[in-house]
């Protein structure tokens, strides 16, 4: 009996060539696609393609086209309210925390790996196995007795750190079949499938107009230094993340950056470069993916986000789902709000959320 897979659609190349393989493979596939958008009338929604906004439209109709092209059953499944709960209002709250929020990282555990198959499963799709076209590779280990998360095969493109807070419930129906291969050649099977996909650009932005566009009008407030000087007015505290330089509308002899944002007082505190530099960070919300969650120590590289180049770190659990990381250097603006994955070589030992850094 042949193993049913639904695999998720975006109406780009990537998931597209991933549902075409698994139906080369002999896999029953049927393909899903979220509707998120609210319907706001959001600014600069020209700009660029995005996940959230108004291309959804293209979006969902190139996706109900390929799934046609393929012969596969297309479903196009309305999670708006929980997209809004579970990604909009997290964003903005967020943000009006004084935090740089990762909606991405968010919407996979919480949204495209969760509340979709939830609602599949209600619209009476079967379905054995759930693909995306993450570049990411799972593999189930004998000796650990777990499902493992390993990098792409094409490094510039990997896409375990968004995926790193999958749980192994979630992560023994994931299908990943674009963890092979480049993005080049991912391209060239869209031109040989014939999908009309092949040229169609990335997602720059998970929203389109501006990742403000949505957020609350927040208070102007203070701009300070470490001891408290007033030296201008910000703007909204979602207007600024750890490291910012450019827009901070203060004029000093030297650089200043964002070194701390205290929403209580709703400041935003810069300094020198050398502030923006911090040895260590509190993580909490971990998922262990590679093993149980550890009692000891353990050596890792670390990302601090996805575009951070991985870090050698030692992690000290407090609790299972918290602990203090430890960087043998200083990393440049280690951001709460932000995801922390943890690396041994290709595989994902585990991640969490950066809660606040320097001395615990």
């Amino acid at each position: 009996m042949l193993k049913k897979v639904v695999a998720a659609m975006s109406g780009g190349v990537d998931s597209s060539v991933a549902a075409a393989l698994l139906k080369d493979k002999g896999y029953q596939v049927s393909g899903v696609i979220m509707e998120i958008w609210g319907g706001e009338a959001l600014p600069e929604e020209g700009r660029r393609h995005a996940c959230y906004g108004p291309g959804e439209e293209e979006d969902v109709a190139d996706a109900r086209r390929v799934c046609q092209m393929l012969d596969i059953p297309f479903y196009a499944l309305d999670l708006r309210d929980e997209y809004r709960t579970e990604v909009l209002d997290y964003y903005s709250g967020e943000y009006l925390s004084g935090r740089t929020p990762n909606p991405c990282y968010r919407c996979n555990s919480r949204i495209k790996f969760d509340a979709l198959l939830g609602k599949a499963r209600q619209s009476g799709i079967e379905f054995d196995y759930f693909a995306t076209g993450h570049y990411a590779r799972v593999e189930y280990s004998e000796e650990k007795q777990r499902y493992l998360l390993k990098k792409a095969v094409d490094r510039s493109k990997d896409q375990s750190y968004f995926i790193s807070s999958l749980s192994q419930q979630q992560l023994q129906y994931c299908m990943f079949p674009l963890g092979d291969y480049t993005k080049e050649e991912v391209r060239k099977m869209a031109a040989v499938y014939r999908l009309g996909v092949e040229d169609k650009p990335d997602s720059q932005d998970f929203m389109a107009g501006g990742h403000l566009s949505l957020i609350e009008t927040a208070p102007a407030g203070p701009i300070a230094d470490r001891m408290g000087n007033i030296l201008g007015e910000h703007r909204g505290l979602p207007h600024y993340t750890i490291g910012q330089r450019k827009g901070l509308g203060v004029t000093a002899e030297a650089p200043r950056y964002v070194v701390e944002i205290d929403a209580e007082k709703n400041t935003v505190v810069i300094g020198g470069r050398d502030e923006v530099y911090n040895d260590r960070l509190f993580a909490v919300g971990l998922n262990w993916i590679a093993e149980e969650a550890p009692n000891r120590p353990l050596r890792v590289k670390a990302r601090i986000r996805h575009s951070h180049r991985e870090a050698d770190a030692t992690v000290t659990p407090l609790s299972e789902s918290e602990a203090i990381v430890k960087f043998d250097r200083p990393q440049l603006a280690i951001t709460p709000g932000q995801a922390v994955v943890f690396y041994q070589g290709d595989l994902v030992v585990g991640g969490g959320t950066i809660e606040k850094t320097g001395e615990i």
